[in-house]
């Protein structure tokens, strides 16, 4: 997130004993005056201007702006520590001149103030427990350029804490901020905007600046004449470069703030801020770039923002931007393109500009390891990229499993400890998936199992994050599609570790547990006696198909159709009563569940009590309406249940009295010809019932 603590411009950090001797003579002086200052006379008191609470889902915010409010302390704490610093008092004595001094002696005061090292937590409690704000805040709405100056100064590095910035938004410092950037003096400007970067880290603050217009002003600062700027710009340093580019980096940095919010991206995209944003990104320029790309990268969690940054040809320039010294800069371009590689044009325009090969270059430098922000931002850029099947076989070319594997084997040593190291976790969760996505190809199965890559996944299990453990399970669940490879899953345990995920709370995880298991039972050369072996499995198995969730409900059902291919384990899950919790899931919409329920429900007809025990519990007429949709899946396994469940002759009665037999008809001249096979099937054993009650009825008229 952006931060100014006023490490740039005239500021000067640190209080000299030359100027705390000026501070004392002039101190003095205006003392011995007692001199009413002009902002002072304007108003009696000092005025606190309200600003009111937006509603709480008014600003709907994608991070939360109070995160670091435990990185800073308040006044109880200062003073709990101990001694508090001789430049406390100092700083609060110089709040108490700012009050009384006339013109001259309020510009002096903040000269003054301005030398003190105001980055210092100290300093800023000071200023805040003197009224010093109220003072400042007063002081944006004097005529006079110097003072409005110095005062800006000293916000902008202040309002780094959160106690400073909730408490200047609701005196109203955001509707002053919003004037100045009006103000024709840049450096006005500028200083207003890295102002209003900070305080927009509050979350009542960006609905503020929404509602009074000042998106549109911050974006109207980014259109800027890029012709004027010079030919050298990208070797100036960041105190060089012209005042109006400062102002629009200024402008950038509140606006990457302020895109925290969903409404806030919406009014940046609304009010034409995507054309302007997009020619800064053209520049060379590191110190812009940075804002710029960092709102971008916020911003492209909206997919309406990921279209158009496809169309003005961004991704191009975040490709090279990869490339570019700065971490911090590269970090903002790996993440924006994780973002926008969820849409499939976007993976491809990162492969067609030559984005791959950067990104693998950047996790495998062993020199960006530590840091843990790029390595998160690029390990997620390349899984997201790894949806597409081209981009899997060109980082098999890279070499990138080995690195992958070589990480996770650095990474997933102290388990105890992952939990209080987000960033770790993030990039383990991004380097998993990635091992998953590419997964997909048998040759890099082999890779992970050859390169020793199954037993730190398998390790992970006993993780407790979500994110984490449901990569892993697909991981490993796409590892045990290879016979031999799942063979090395079951002797490191992980099968039963696997299914030990089922009791986790998260359904995510559940539903990525259940889906991995079914390779593993489909493929285990002893399937049956591995499942019986887990005490407890089945049991837990059928448990969860009383869940309401949609994913766990369709993985657990293509488990247990897998499963009951076992006669004994059929035998063991019907005393569970799953024929019971089948039936009852029978009426859904869902097309994925449907077609995983119907194959649970044709492999459970094997043992022919089953059949008439659907009957019974009324499965059989939802099953018939399932024909009526338009997905294969759902067919071919729907046919089957029903061929199956028509082996019983009172299904058979009641699938005619639903009108089966116009879609087993349609169904008949199906392309797939397991529908065919077991539509006919179907048929033949309707006609078959229909044939023998006719000739029963005909015996009985004849007697």
């Amino acid at each position: 997130m952006p931060q100014f603590d006023g490490g740039s411009g005239n500021s000067r950090v640190g209080a000299k004993n030359s100027t705390a001797s000026l501070y004392r003579d002039r101190a003095n002086s205006i003392s011995s005056r007692s001199i009413v200052s002009q902002h002072s006379r304007t108003s009696n008191k000092i005025k606190i201007l309200r600003a009111g609470s937006p509603n709480s889902e008014d600003d709907a915010s994608t991070g939360d702006s109070t995160s670091d409010d435990e990185n800073y302390s308040d006044m109880k704490t200062l003073t709990a520590q101990g001694e508090i610093p001789q430049d406390f008092w100092q700083i609060q004595k110089l709040i108490r001149y700012l009050k009384i001094g006339n013109q001259t002696a309020t510009v002096i005061a903040l000269c003054v103030l301005n030398d003190f090292d105001l980055t210092k937590e100290y300093a800023q409690l000071a200023i805040m427990d003197a009224g010093g704000l109220e003072v400042l805040s007063n002081l944006l709405e004097t005529d006079e350029m110097k003072c409005k100056v110095g005062a800006l100064r000293i916000l902008r590095r202040i309002t780094v804490h959160p106690a400073i910035r909730k408490k200047t938004t609701l005196m109203g410092g955001i509707d002053l901020l919003i004037k100045i950037l009006s103000d024709p003096d840049p450096k006005l400007q500028l200083l207003a905007a890295e102002t209003m970067a900070n305080l927009a880290k509050f979350r009542n603050a960006r609905t503020i600046v929404r509602k009074n217009e000042g998106i549109p002003k911050l974006i109207d600062i980014l259109d800027i004449d890029l012709a004027k700027l010079p030919n050298d710009i990208e070797h100036l340093d960041d105190h060089s470069i012209p005042i109006v580019l400062q102002v629009a980096r200024g402008s950038a940095f509140a606006l990457w703030s302020l895109s925290k919010s969903k409404r806030n991206k919406l009014c940046i995209k609304k009010a034409g801020g995507l054309p302007l944003l997009a020619r800064l990104v053209k520049l060379r320029q590191t110190s812009i770039l940075i804002p710029v790309i960092g709102t971008l990268q916020e911003c492209a969690s909206e997919k309406s923002y990921c279209l158009a940054m496809q169309s003005e040809g961004m991704i191009e320039d975040l490709v090279r931007n990869l490339s570019n010294p700065n971490p911090k800069l590269k970090m903002l371009c790996a993440s924006a393109i994780f973002r926008l590689a969820e849409e499939k044009e976007s993976r491809q325009l990162v492969r067609a500009h030559g984005g791959l090969e950067p990104l693998v270059i950047l996790i495998d430098e062993t020199a960006n390891h530590e840091n843990r922000e790029l390595m998160a931002a690029v390990s997620g850029a390349i899984w997201k990229c790894a949806f597409s099947a081209e981009n899997v076989t060109k980082f098999q070319d890279l070499g990138l499993v080995e690195v992958l594997i070589r990480i996770l084997k650095d990474n997933c040593d102290a388990l105890d400890d992952l939990q209080f190291n987000p960033q770790k976790i993030s990039v383990l969760t991004n380097v998993v998936g990635a091992l998953a996505e590419c997964a997909k190809n048998e040759q890099n199965v082999n890779v992970i199992k050859d390169e020793a890559g199954l037993e730190p996944l398998i390790k992970l299990i006993n993780t407790t994050h979500p994110d984490l453990l449901v990569n892993v399970s697909l991981a490993l669940g796409r590892c045990a599609e290879d016979k031999n490879t799942l063979i090395n899953i079951h002797e490191l345990d992980g099968v039963r570790l696997i299914w030990s995920l089922l009791k986790n709370t998260s359904d995510r995880v559940q539903a990525s547990a259940a889906w991995a298991l079914s390779p593993c039972i489909r493929n285990a050369p002893n399937s049956g006696d591995m499942v019986r072996s887990f005490v407890g499995g089945l049991e837990l198995i059928c448990g969860l198909l009383e869940s309401r969730d949609i994913q766990v409900l369709s993985a657990v059902c293509y488990a247990i159709a897998n499963i009951a291919k076992d006669k004994e384990n059929l035998a063991v899950i019907t005393d569970h009563g799953v024929i019971e919790k089948l039936s009852r899931l029978a009426n859904t919409d869902s097309d994925l569940l449907r077609a995983k329920l119907a194959q649970a429900i044709g492999n459970c007809c094997d043992w022919a009590g089953n059949r008439a025990l659907f009957g019974q519990s009324g499965a059989v007429a939802p099953l018939v309406s399932y024909l009526t949709t338009t997905d294969l899946e759902v067919h071919r396994s729907t046919s089957v249940a029903l061929y199956q469940l028509s082996k019983d002759p009172w299904n058979c009665v009641t699938m005619h009295q639903n009108g089966v037999v116009p879609h087993l008809l349609r169904l008949i001249g199906s392309q797939d010809e397991d529908v065919q096979e077991a539509s006919a099937d179907c048929l033949q054993n309707i006609r078959k019932l229909a044939l023998a009650c006719e000739k029963f009825r005909y015996q009985h008229l004849k007697t």
